[in-house]
């Protein structure tokens, strides 16, 4: 969600009935209740015997970083049920779910503020007059997954167990929004051993904004966590998002990784040279390719940005190794990273205010002087070879992008 979301000017739009305290209980009524018997009987005596990063694992859940939509950063709380049923419609029909877009994920304001009688979460009337299982069943007809947004101050195990079994969503995320001071690093926890012993296979995102450091911890619990505050549509925020994910690189890996927020590709704050930039250094480390821009009147530009297929196979590549920066000078920067098949994958920023020469050493990313290869320049789809070093001319704000295959 948005930065109000986290600061006070907005918040959450749920009730913060029924948090902490009352979790057990509400596991307990809320099954009774939904008739799951079994499951309970999981969750309660098996929960602390569960191995959660193996069993992340083993549900196949997350092995790449997620690909698909998120509503905050272009509508925020303006969204219903028919713009979400278009934009499924049009992640099939740009081509973008061929690519591997598959999360059609609802954030905030998708609910009533207050919930039935029972304690269960309601989807807004006026909004979502279908409810979200009618969503849900659109959404899978086209081959994708729909995904929701919560909060701390709403989902105990009673309204997970209404998402699970009733709503029947793929994508939980997880805010912070609303706490009533518990440490994340005991209530995710919690939500965690929850899913996995749900029955259903569902993607968990922790979004606590990076407050805690959550790279040190969250891999044995969820398949990305955010290590940044709420990015926005300029240079300024989506350059320090890249910089603050940056030092997370090495706890990044199959079944987990480092989110520094969505794509802002699109939506008109940025420059195309800037949001070249942005899609190349999400891809490059890791990062949930989580596009927030209207994909249903995107221009022929930012098709070609998002559907950039080499530069996604970099993100998706199954070796999972994030790449970081390099080497830095002045504002001319060196990002790369390890591929399978022993490739490298640069890129050559320039974070500058003019043109300017940029070049990557093989000593810099880890090749011998000698190596030969076969460079692939990602965004010109050309091919050259090269030995010691790749140079490029760069424009301002602009970033060249290789996969470098040793011959």
């Amino acid at each position: 969600m948005g930065t109000g979301r986290f600061g006070g000017k907005h918040g959450s739009v749920y009730s913060s009935k029924g948090r902490g305290s009352t979790v057990i209980a509400a596991l307990i009524w809320g099954i009774c209740c939904l008739g799951i018997v079994s499951v309970s009987a999981r969750v309660i005596n098996n929960g602390d015997n569960i191995d959660p990063r193996k069993k992340l694992l083993e549900n196949g859940l997350g092995l790449t970083p997620q690909m698909g939509w998120n509503s905050w950063n272009h509508f925020q709380c303006n969204i219903e049920e028919k713009l979400i049923r278009e934009t499924a419609d049009a992640m099939v029909s740009t081509g973008l779910s061929a690519l591997g877009y598959q999360y059609i994920n609802l954030d905030d304001c998708w609910a009533e503020k207050d919930r039935d009688s029972q304690g269960n979460l309601v989807p807004k009337a006026s909004t979502f007059p279908s409810g979200i299982k009618a969503l849900a069943d659109y959404v899978h007809g086209k081959g994708l997954k729909l995904g929701v947004y919560s909060d701390a101050g709403v989902i105990n195990y009673k309204s997970l167990y209404v998402h699970v079994y009733i709503f029947g969503v793929d994508y939980l995320k997880y805010d912070n929004c609303n706490s009533d001071g518990t440490s994340p690093k005991e209530r995710y926890p919690v939500m965690a051993k929850a899913l996995l012993n749900s029955g259903r296979s569902i993607f968990f995102s922790l979004c606590e904004w990076g407050q805690e450091d959550p790279a040190t911890w969250a891999k044995s619990i969820g398949n990305s966590w955010r290590t940044t505050g709420d990015i926005e549509d300029n240079w300024d925020s989506m350059t320090s998002r890249a910089d603050q994910n940056d030092q997370w690189a090495s706890y990044a890996g199959p079944g987990g990784w480092n989110d520094p927020d969505m794509l802002e590709v699109g939506n008109g704050g940025m420059t195309t040279e800037e949001y070249r930039s942005h899609f190349s250094i999400w891809a490059l480390v890791k990062a949930p390719l989580l596009i927030g821009c209207d994909i249903r009147s995107m221009d022929d530009v930012t098709r070609a940005l998002l559907g950039n297929d080499e530069v996604i196979a970099v993100n998706q590549d199954k070796l999972g190794v994030q790449g970081k920066k390099i080497k830095k000078d002045g504002d001319l920067e060196v990002w790369g990273g390890a591929l399978s098949e022993n490739r490298v994958a640069v890129v050559l920023w320039n974070r500058g205010s003019s043109e300017a020469t940029i070049t990557a050493y093989w000593s810099d990313i880890g090749l011998d002087p000698s190596t030969v290869v076969h460079a692939r320049d990602l965004w010109d789809h050309s091919t050259r070879r090269a030995t010691g070093q790749i140079s490029a001319t760069v424009a301002s704000h602009d970033c060249k992008m290789y996969v470098l295959s040793p011959r």
